[in-house]
Order: structure tokens, then sequence, then C-alpha cells
């Protein structure tokens, strides 16, 4: 086989991989994980169910790979706000914003994540329990670069709060407004998470 066809081809698969990804966020998160069959993602994405372990060894699998990796995005994200070397508020405002644009961006995967954590095998939990710890800690060194005196119990209880309060919000949006509606919602968000990491 040629390069280019190789090159094709591997593309190819990457692109049906990340269709199914995308039909398992929207399939898990209206029905429910038990509530989706192999049969169910494949269709949603264009191939036959057995096609579907061409790229995942089961659903729980998939399940896995969708959690994990978003789990990955937002530490990556996150990280990515802190090596710009910004001052602490700055720094602080890029992650409220990068933290709405991820939850206004993918309400089906949070939503995925509030209902079906536990349908995780036990190493993907573990993964994505470790990835969220160390995106959790990046908000907490900043908060405690702006507010040295604040304890970093504090520190954290709020930065599960606000991500509570961003990533609660727009599955409602959606369903309520729509683009618009969620156009609309991220000025709030923002000010309100802003508020409750800072007092202002």
């Amino acid at each position: 086989m040629s390069e280019p066809a190789s090159n094709a081809r591997t593309q190819a698969k990457a692109n049906r991989r990340a269709i199914l990804l995308t039909s398992a966020a929207t399939l898990f998160a209206q029905r429910g994980f038990n509530g989706v069959s192999i049969e169910d993602l494949g269709a949603a994405a264009g191939v036959s169910g057995p096609a579907v372990y061409r790229h995942f060894s089961s659903k729980q699998a998939l399940l896995g790979a969708l959690l994990v990796g978003v789990s990955e995005d937002l530490l990556l994200g996150g990280r990515e706000v802190l090596e710009r070397n910004l001052d602490a508020g700055t720094a602080l405002r890029e992650l409220v914003s990068f933290h709405v644009d991820f939850a206004l961006g993918k309400p089906d995967v949070i939503r995925v994540q509030d209902r079906d954590l536990d349908a995780l095998s036990p190493a993907d939990l573990r993964q994505v329990r470790l990835l969220q710890r160390g995106y959790v800690e990046l908000w907490v060194e900043v908060l405690g670069t702006l507010f040295p005196a604040r304890d970093a119990v504090l520190r954290r209880l709020q930065a599960h709060a606000i991500f509570g309060l961003i990533n609660s919000t727009p599955h409602s949006v959606h369903l309520q407004g729509g683009r618009f509606g969620a156009v609309a919602a991220r000025p709030t968000l923002e000010a309100m998470a802003w508020a409750g990491l800072t007092g202002v």
C-alpha cells in the first residue's frame, strides 16, 4: 500500500473514531450508558454495530475513551493557561473562561460524567480521578498566589463549587435557548464564577 493511501486510511479511521465518541456522548447523555447498545452507537456513527469493535473493544471502553479523553483535555488546557506566565488574576480569569468554553461546548459529556462515571472500568475511573485532581490543583495553585492567607482546603472547595456552578448550567441553557442561550450565558457564568472565587 502506498504511503498516501496508508495515510488516508489512518485519517479515515481517526475520523470514524471521533464520530463514534461524539455520537456516544449524545446517546449516553440522552439515554444513559445502560440504555444504549453497540448497534445504537454504530447506527449513529454510520457503521454497523460490529464495526464499532474495530475502534473500541467494548461499550465500556468507548465510555472510558470519552471520559478519560475529556479529562486529559481539561488538564492540558489548564496547564497551557498557566504556562503563559500570566499574573495570577489574569490566569484565574483565563481558567474561568476556559472552563466556561468547555462546559458550553460539551454539555453532553458533562451529563454523561455526572450520571455514568461509575460505569467506567476501575482502571479508567482511577485515571479520570487522577486527571481531575490535577486539574483542580491548577486552580488551587492560582488561588493560592492571589490569596496566600486562604487555606488550601478552602481553595479546593471553592474550585469544586465553581465547577458545579459552571457545569450544571449549560444543559438547561441548551434546552431552553440553543446557541443564543449559550452566548447569553457566558458573561453571567464568568461573572458569577469570578465573584465566587474572589469575593468581588
